[in-house]
């Protein structure tokens, strides 16, 4: 799947013809704020609103008004380190920009595919290039209506049409749930905590209805919920997605590292069960994982700040036997061979310009919903941050990603 914010990043050089931003670096969230300095920053410009759980140490901040999105969370309350990259630039200038709005958060609700016969960001008969490619309105701008909300979760909703590059067109009910989890929801999701560790959970709970009168297909055109995660870069933060294990010639290749060019080998290292991937911010790539190869736990630990991340995704049954959207930027041979799960590192887009973020992210996608009038897919994407000594981090990371904290950190040579 091609990154929606690659092509964005093309329109870095002052040369280009459409200019999307200025050739200057954005002032975005710097490694290292605090929770309590991005709240007061979403309450000057933003309707925010905070959930909190354990004795005020947990805090995550949702807004409905910003798409949807959690924008970023802390374990150890507002004096706690803020998790989510916020571009405050964009935020502050209030601009609306058509191609994309890269507001930044921890979770954002996006559909697919991208590129192909069957995109969503292409109009029918138009070159996939950089010109012509938009977001689709109803997921860059403009608020999520607010249901209801109390100090654990936001219920938001929102109904979108949306057109395919096919002309087919997606009458869609989305239903969208934000929720602090709690010690026995992250028990059953099989992630142990306890002891001296501060942490923070949340949970998107991800719901598309086919609201109009005809069925959603494979012949027209999928369309799937797309989850997506921006979090502060660092040199000693290191990304691990463990794998499916097997032969190439039953499972296809451990990782898709095509995106943007092959990734060098200083920076991706697939060792047994685990790739584990640069998040330092400061070479633009991107990896995914295909059905046949993904598993449900995905993350990154931050050895300077001691930051062990997790997400979960909720996958069928048996993910190769379903269909998921291709979003690369041409005609496809196959529109659903997608990925699942994903992960960017941001970076220059060339030699000498600067980083869009810079961020890293962690993404997962729902197979493409094939669905008769009235029925529903639902996607759950689960954030989790464990701060702490790493004696107690290590038992969980072995349990989750099956490696050890000395195993992530020597992947790349850290101290």
């Amino acid at each position: 799947m091609r990154h929606v914010i690659s092509a964005f990043f093309l329109f870095l050089s002052c040369t280009t013809i459409i200019m999307l931003v200025s050739c200057s670096r954005p002032s975005g969230q710097a490694q290292g704020t605090l929770f309590k300095d991005d709240l007061e920053f979403l309450q000057q410009h933003t309707s925010v609103l905070t959930l909190t759980g354990q004795n005020g140490q947990a805090l995550v901040a949702v807004n409905p008004d910003i798409q949807g999105r959690v924008m970023t969370s802390s374990a150890a309350g507002p004096e706690g380190l803020s998790f989510g990259w916020i571009n405050r630039e964009l935020i502050t200038s209030g601009e609306n920009n058509p191609h994309i709005n890269a507001f930044g958060g921890e979770d954002r609700f996006w559909l697919g595919p991208e590129g192909g016969q069957f995109s969503l960001f292409f109009k029918k008969g138009t070159p996939f290039d950089l010109e012509h490619w938009f977001t689709p309105p109803p997921i860059n701008e403009g608020a999520f209506d607010l249901v209801s909300h109390d100090d654990k979760q936001v219920v938001l909703a929102k109904e979108m049409n949306l057109v395919n590059y096919s002309d087919f067109e997606f009458r869609i009910k989305v239903d969208r749930i934000i929720r602090l989890l709690e010690q026995s929801d992250l028990e059953a999701l099989g992630v142990p905590v306890g002891g001296k560790l501060q942490w923070v959970a949340f949970q998107s709970d991800n719901r598309i209805t086919n609201a109009g009168d005809l069925p959603w297909k494979k012949e027209t055109g999928l369309v799937s919920i797309w989850i997506l995660g921006m979090f502060n870069p660092s040199p000693e933060t290191t990304i691990v997605i463990p794998y499916k294990a097997g032969p190439e010639e039953e499972l296809g290749p451990v990782v898709n590292d095509a995106y943007f060019g092959r990734v060098p080998a200083d920076r991706l290292k697939i060792a047994d069960g685990v790739i584990y991937f640069k998040g330092d911010g400061q070479y633009r790539s991107k990896i995914g994982l295909s059905p046949r190869r993904v598993l449900p736990f995905c993350g990154s630990y931050d050895s300077r700040n001691r930051v062990l991340t997790i997400v979960h995704l909720t996958l069928p049954e048996n993910p190769a036997e379903h269909s998921y959207v291709n979003s690369m930027w041409e005609i496809q041979k196959d529109p659903y061979a997608g990925d699942v799960v994903n992960s960017y590192n941001d970076g220059p887009a060339s030699p000498g310009a600067k980083p869009f973020g810079p961020f890293y992210e962690l993404e997962t996608s729902s197979p493409g919903a094939i669905l008769n009038p009235g029925e529903s897919l639902r996607h759950v994407h689960s954030t989790i941050h464990l701060q702490g000594e790493e004696k107690d981090l290590d038992p969980i990371a072995r349990k989750i990603f099956g490696v050890s904290l000395a195993e992530i950190k020597q992947a790349f040579s850290q101290k």
